[in-house]
């Protein structure tokens, strides 16, 4: 006989009702209530909203919401770099603070709890390190680019503005 129809047989028990129902009754959770229920009964549905975050695992006395809320700067101070040059930003520095964005916004997703005030920030932060990447390799890659005519001419004009 060929392999398959072997194997098909050997198989065959498995598929069959009674196979199933072992199955079942073997691996299969053994509690009657298939669905927790989500209704918000007693306590919790009296509670006020602060309270509520107050109690929160990541409410307002833990630090899984203040480290968001002061990260805020970083993302404001990456935002007020738009306005400089890019000649005078730091590459280091912006890759440093894209690959924290980066890393940080998957790990959030990955923590319990989810922090998702933190991934937001973080996010954010990505962003506008990768802005900040681009503009100065842009700037750098057009620094490059430049014809050696127009650096002789800008040579010319100093020995010319010195005598």
């Amino acid at each position: 006989m060929p392999a398959t129809t072997t194997l098909f047989r050997a198989a065959r028990p498995v598929f069959q009702q009674s196979a199933s129902r072992t199955f079942r009754t073997n691996f299969s959770r053994q509690t009657g209530r298939r669905f927790a229920s989500t209704t918000a009964t007693g306590e919790a549905a009296s509670q006020t909203w602060f309270k509520r975050m107050w109690n929160s695992p990541i409410g307002l006395k833990t630090v899984h919401f203040w480290a968001p809320v002061m990260k805020w700067a970083l993302v404001i101070a990456g935002i007020s770099d738009f306005a400089r040059p890019a000649e005078k930003l730091s590459l280091m520095q912006n890759g440093a603070l894209t690959a924290t964005g980066l890393i940080w916004t998957r790990w959030c997703f990955v923590i319990t709890p989810q922090n998702y005030l933190l991934a937001a920030v973080n996010f954010f932060l990505g962003c506008v390190g990768i802005t900040q990447v681009a503009r100065i390799a842009m700037y750098r890659s057009s620094q490059k680019n430049l014809p050696e005519a127009v650096e002789a001419k800008a040579a010319e004009v100093k020995d010319a503005v010195k005598s």
